[in-house]
């Protein structure tokens, strides 16, 4: 079955028994991780399975990859419980509220994002910026894990003085609590090591036969307790006004987390099996899904990287097992909730730590100590999660981002190019000492895509080449093969140069325009900016017609 609907096609793979071999194992995986997540977000443990079901059904209608396991994640659900807890001063209620109301207004934000058609930009957040800010978030879940674990509780919100603070009350520590946290980690980090195994679900069973037999809660151990699996009636949370702006600048800020860590995961194993991935419509699908599971009182939800590499691994075909998995974990809940409400806590715990334990790895840091790059931006991103918090850490790696793109676009440089030989190639000759100049003509190529910040910059640049040509030189050239668009900024700058060229009774040509440049400048022509240009489609074309132009007016 093939159904389309504005640009969007949804066809209906047939099931095969891969999908349902790989839906039924992780199962095991996603039931017990969307109980855990429930926690790190500080939601009831129902939280997380309603946003399984949320990003299964609408991903698995509306979304590109077969292999994308939408459900909640763990730095997802960090996010918003800080977010939360620092505008609902207290009241639990009030910060559910706030929570769905966050969730609602990302998975808005997704959708507006899909129609603006920037799912081109495939990444919001510099790869190191997001790794140490990963590694920061999962140590940080670590800790607060761990305070669950040994039943303590800090009101510090600074990481340092909340460790500090966890370590000097270490007399209060529940004992049993830990012990039970340890022979959960062990068994989860020993049936990792076969991916078909649903450790998860088998760490599960063995607490849950502990608890009920060991009589743990007698040792201080607590259990998940009552959980409420009624579908809620769907519905917007009632807020005040300044709450919906404060939340629509926090969504903009899980809106890119969530798309980082979506887009590696996809990315990933788009190109392990050569398969063709849709970023507007993923950006569309994670929209509805985030929707969906705010207004049925759910968490966020993305394509965490274990769920789909475990997922792939499990010999996944097509989007159904996703699906199939949905009706496994339903049917787990519909059969066996009074045996989910008997896990122990700290199993909980252990799950979610070994879950981020892959975050904590410093191997991934190996490649900027070698290149001896972003080393300052990983620690910086690390440090600003240790100092700030999680929510304004995250804030801060965006900032970081957005700074370091802003840096090597404004610190663009100019190249002077030169023929390779006798071919029609043209090179920058700083970096290739072989490449010839052509007499008479200058040619000129800025690295990067010019816009506000650089305009003046690249210009200026040029504008000292032009100045220093000697009388001999009746032509310069720039190609612009770098820029997509023009701003007004960087066409009042090139409007500049082209009447400082024409003033001097030379010619200025571009070479290798894109289609909206070249009209943006006809604009510029049309306005009276600057005076007639003539482009080429190529160097080697701009060159020759600049000779050309010469001779003929000679």
């Amino acid at each position: 079955m093939e159904l389309r609907w504005s640009g969007f096609r949804f066809q209906m793979p047939k099931l095969s028994a891969q999908d349902l071999v790989a839906g039924l194992s992780i199962a095991g995986l996603l039931l017990p991780e969307a109980v855990a997540y429930s926690s790190i977000g500080n939601l009831p443990p129902q939280a997380g399975v309603l946003a399984l079901f949320a990003g299964l059904l609408c991903y698995g209608l509306l979304g590109s990859s077969r292999f994308a396991i939408v459900s909640a994640t763990s730095s997802s659900a960090a996010v918003m419980a800080a977010a939360t807890a620092s505008m609902a001063n207290g009241d639990p209620q009030h910060r559910m509220a706030l929570a769905f109301g966050l969730i609602i207004l990302s998975g808005t934000f997704f959708i507006i994002a899909s129609i603006a058609k920037i799912g081109s930009v495939s990444e919001f957040i510099a790869k190191p910026v997001l790794r140490g800010f990963a590694f920061a978030l999962a140590l940080t879940i670590t800790i607060k894990q761990f305070a669950k674990i040994v039943e303590v509780h800090s009101v510090e919100t600074n990481f340092i003085y909340y460790v500090a603070d966890i370590l000097s009350q270490n007399s209060h520590w529940n004992i049993s609590g830990i012990f039970v946290a340890i022979v959960a980690l062990i068994l989860l980090f020993s049936l990792a090591r076969f991916p078909k195994i649903p450790g998860g679900l088998i760490t599960i069973a063995i607490g849950i036969l502990a608890g009920k037999y060991l009589h743990l809660e007698q040792y201080g151990v607590h259990l998940v307790g009552n959980m409420q699996l009624q579908l809620p009636t769907p519905g917007l949370p009632i807020l005040a006004h300044n709450e919906w702006m404060r939340l629509g600048e926090l969504a903009l800020a899980m809106v890119m987390i969530l798309y980082a860590e979506s887009y590696s995961s996809i990315r990933t194993y788009a190109l392990k099996h050569g398969d063709q991935t849709a970023a507007n419509r993923d950006l569309f699908a994670f929209g509805v899904s985030n929707i969906v599971s705010g207004l049925f009182h759910g968490m966020p939800v993305g394509a965490g990287y274990s769920a789909t590499s475990a997922n792939e691994a499990a010999g996944a075909q097509s989007k159904l097992a996703g699906w199939c998995a949905a009706l496994t974990v339903l049917v787990m809940v519909w059969y066996l909730l009074p045996l989910i409400e008997l896990i122990p806590e700290p199993v909980l715990a252990a799950i979610v730590i070994h879950a981020v334990s892959h975050s904590l790895s410093l191997y991934a840091f190996k490649p900027y100590v070698v290149w001896r790059s972003d080393v300052i931006v990983v620690l910086v991103a690390i440090t600003g999660v240790v100092i700030f918090g999680v929510l304004d850490g995250l804030l801060s790696a965006i900032a970081i981002s957005i700074a370091l793109m802003l840096r090597r676009i404004a610190s663009a440089t100019v190249s002077v190019l030169g023929r390779l030989g006798n071919s029609h190639d043209f090179i920058s000759m700083q970096k290739h000492p072989e490449a010839k100049s052509i007499t008479g003509v200058i040619i000129f190529r800025p690295e990067s895509p010019m816009f506000f910040a650089n305009a003046e910059r690249i210009t200026t640049e040029i504008r000292n080449g032009i100045n220093a040509a000697d009388t001999s030189v009746h032509s310069f050239v720039i190609s612009l093969e770098e820029s997509y668009d023009l701003d007004s900024s960087s066409l009042q700058a090139l409007a500049d140069l082209a009447n400082l060229v024409a003033s001097q009774q030379r010619q200025l040509l571009f070479a290798r325009l894109k289609d909206q440049v070249q009209d943006n400048l006809d604009k510029g022509v049309a306005l009276g900016l600057m005076p007639p240009y003539a482009s080429g489609l190529s160097v080697d074309d701009t060159v020759a017609m600049a000779i050309t132009k010469t001779h003929t007016a000679g």
